[in-house]
């Protein structure tokens, strides 16, 4: 595996942010007595209320700037790493991320609060990181993205959404990697895997 070029997503991929998200929209009185869910579910939940699209930016904006804190990592996603390094494959990070959110009144930067949250975590700017900081991508646009990683000639790349496997110019010589918990049917050039520890088995399998 020596050699190998490795691109993960961010957001819903290394970053897990169900919590925080159910978390603030009840501070915030958007969700009703004892309801539970998911960052999906909150999001359903809230267009399809009135007013419910500019609650759900609102909630974007603060959960990934100042909120960030609160998201968690993706179990195995550490394992996942320590076995690039020991491997010797290189990894980088490409991710669709705009400079600032819809709807917050502090214009945080998001992609600061990404890198910093990265930091906090240990995955960057840490001796035994398998990640440096230069080696994290954030893209204004989805094609914007698609055309990073495919400059960057990756072997692979691990990804939550559909969208980004089909977009007409990913190459067809990256292998698609689709981390859903979703059921069928999912493009046929896609390998979908539920867990980080599956990725990582299924990645380095003698």
């Amino acid at each position: 595996m020596s050699g190998v070029r490795i691109g993960i997503d961010f957001d819903n991929t290394i970053i897990c942010y169900d919590k925080v998200f159910a978390d603030v929209a009840r501070q915030r009185a958007l969700l009703p007595e004892g309801w539970a869910g998911l960052k999906t579910d909150v999001r359903d939940y809230l267009r399809s209320r009135p007013g419910g699209e500019l609650a759900w930016q609102g909630l974007q904006g603060f959960v990934y700037g100042k909120g960030i804190g609160g998201a968690e990592i993706y179990p195995g996603v550490r394992e996942f790493l320590a076995a690039c390094r020991q491997a010797g494959a290189s990894v980088c990070i490409v991710s669709h991320k705009t400079q600032f959110g819809h709807q917050d009144p502090d214009r945080v930067d998001l992609r600061d609060a990404a890198r910093g949250w990265l930091r906090s975590a240990g995955l960057i700017d840490a001796p035994d990181a398998a990640i440096s900081l230069g080696d994290v991508y954030f893209e204004a646009t989805l094609a914007a993205k698609v055309e990073r990683l495919a400059s960057l000639d990756l072997d692979i790349f691990i990804d939550d959404l559909v969208d980004v496997f089909e977009q007409p110019h990913f190459p067809k010589t990256t292998r698609a990697i689709l981390f859903t918990r979703s059921q069928p049917p999912h493009p046929e050039h896609c390998e979908p895997i539920a867990t980080w520890a599956d990725i990582r088995r299924e990645v380095f399998a003698a």
